[in-house]
């Protein structure tokens, strides 16, 4: 078996004991390989990342290990692999500076940088630091092959040779001077739009509120602005909004709802809300927590043009018919695997270093 289809293998193992952590339930299943000895230690590091932060629902982790369940398959692996050509004949150290935003954020950089046959050298964020180093030891258990190739460290990055690094625009003024001499990746701010005409079904702007709520609107693929037509009526947006309402029950959010209301009306700025969330009309695209930003257009032209202009501050744009990158209402927090973030091809980056 080549290593390619060797470390493929033990990923697609990855995703059949993940799918025993649904949002439905967690269920231990029959026939997962070394279920006994890691099914009960990965419900206590859920439990243990929940506690550690607040913003990390169970719902919210296990959302994303569905998410992840369904596209570590063999189907999607080798459907996914076979645009490249894989023969990593001088395998490198590739160090990973992850987010932590949302549940598992960085494991697509860590799914890639193994896949291609390189050791990876992680440094995690202290706000999701409980899940991912135990998906690996599973890992290493399924293939012993990678023992020694994945490394987490919270100390200072030394002995490697690029780097993937995503945070903040400030962070990323330093990733750029401390790795300018390294092959890199360096991710900055980014946000979601989405794109209304008015003419949306009650189904497209139910799931549009999935592409709002989901990870309380903390993920680069939540969409945290709208644009929307002239004399655009609001009511249809807020009912299909209304679901979400028990969100305002969970304290870190209504906390930060109650903070950005105030502000907002001691700053007498016009906005609408409903008890959840708020909406304000603003050029900005990274509006706070419990609120979305919104701008209106005049032509579809002329918004096309701004959103070419204003790409690099876009992940992704929900739409229908609007243009062919768009994504479908209610997929923003359900990429595929060649979904790649700020659209570099991660994979073809660590194929060239």
């Amino acid at each position: 078996m080549s290593n390619k289809n060797y470390i493929t293998e033990a990923f697609i193992e990855l995703g059949r004991f993940i799918s025993q952590f649904t949002t439905e339930s967690i269920e231990k299943k029959e026939n997962i390989l070394h279920n006994d000895l890691f099914f009960d230690g990965f419900n206590h590091q859920i439990k243990l990342a929940k506690e550690h932060n607040g913003w990390f629902t169970k719902q919210n982790i296990q959302f994303s290990l569905e998410g992840w369940s369904k596209q570590l398959t063999k189907n999607k692996l080798e459907q996914w692999l076979s645009n490249y050509t894989i023969e990593n004949k001088n395998p490198k150290t590739v160090a990973i500076i992850m987010a932590g935003n949302i549940p598992l954020v960085g494991f697509h950089d860590f799914l890639c940088v193994l896949l291609t046959g390189h050791a990876v050298l992680v440094k995690q964020s202290t706000n999701d630091k409980h899940l991912l180093p135990y998906l690996a030891k599973y890992l290493e258990h399924v293939a012993p092959k990678l023992k020694g190739k994945i490394i987490f460290t919270e100390d200072k990055l030394e002995n490697f040779d690029a780097v993937i690094a995503t945070g903040s625009n400030n962070t990323a003024r330093y990733f750029e001077y401390y790795f300018k001499n390294k092959p890199s990746i360096i991710r900055k701010n980014r946000n979601s739009a989405a794109i209304l005409t008015g003419q949306e079904t009650t189904e497209q702007l139910d799931a549009l509120s999935e592409d709002i709520f989901r990870y309380y609107g903390l993920g680069c693929r939540n969409v945290s602005k709208l644009f929307l037509p002239r004399n655009y009526n609001f009511d249809a947006f807020f009912n299909a909004m209304y679901k979400w309402n028990p969100i305002i029950n969970e304290a870190k959010y209504a906390n930060n709802y109650d903070y950005n209301k105030a502000v907002y009306i001691m700053s007498e700025f016009d906005m609408l809300e409903n008890g959840f969330l708020m909406i304000k009309e603003d050029q900005s695209y990274a509006s706070p927590i419990a609120t979305v930003f919104y701008e209106y257009y005049d032509s579809t032209e002329a918004l096309k043009q701004k959103i070419e202009l204003d790409k690099e501050l876009i992940q992704c744009v929900v739409a229908n018919n609007f243009s062919e990158s768009e994504v479908p209402f209610g997929k923003t927090q359900k990429p595929e695997l060649y979904d790649y973030a700020d659209n570099v091809d991660t994979i073809a980056f660590l194929l060239k270093i």
